[in-house]
């Protein structure tokens, strides 16, 4: 059975510094478009309040979350233990995109490895329901490490031609959406 608890506590919060890997959704407004789920690990949430959470987002094969944000600001954050003890839970809110030209981007940033490279955006989201399941359906499973292709791909390919890679893919969503976050 679903549960809502009125902010992160610090019980959930040591849970899901302990996540591995979280989920991301969001969706455009319009019935017909795609609505968006992404795997995300490497390090990249973080808990600034009680009720604000700030995500890194990494280049990827598309920029999906961020055309959603700037349409509409809908996200939702899903962690699910594999080990353990089992446990669903979700962050509901709206979300902003920080981007490397914004006033707080250096306060976000550093929050985080600082070497890692392909950076594009930073989301905030502003946490208006947490919420916990069971979880007695998720499979368990062992951790073995984070995979490494990303960060050594962005390296490889060096601030040019990320920012070239970006322009033509990261642009807009797969549903034709403008999508913010190309890094300078």
């Amino acid at each position: 059975m679903a549960k809502t608890h009125p902010k992160i506590s610090q019980d959930f919060k040591d849970w899901i510094e302990k996540q591995p890997m979280y989920f991301l959704a969001s969706a455009p407004l319009e019935a017909e478009s795609h609505i968006n789920l992404s795997p995300r690990g490497l390090d990249s949430f973080r808990i600034t309040g009680d009720n604000e959470v700030v995500i890194l987002d990494l280049v990827g094969s598309g920029n999906e979350t961020a055309a959603h944000l700037q349409q509409n600001g809908r996200l939702t954050v899903m962690f699910c233990a594999f080990e353990n003890e089992p446990r669903i839970l979700r962050l509901f809110g709206k979300g902003d995109v920080i981007r490397t030209e914004d006033q707080n981007w250096t306060q976000y940033r550093s929050l985080f490895d600082e070497t890692l490279p392909g950076v594009r955006q930073i989301f905030k989201l502003a946490v208006s329901r947490v919420q916990t399941s069971c979880g007695f359906g998720v499979p368990l499973m062992q951790f073995q490490s984070q995979r490494e292709q990303l960060p050594h791909w962005a390296s490889k390919k060096g601030p040019d031609k990320l920012k070239d890679y970006q322009q033509k893919k990261n642009a807009v969503s797969i549903d034709g959406l403008p999508a913010p976050g190309l890094s300078d």
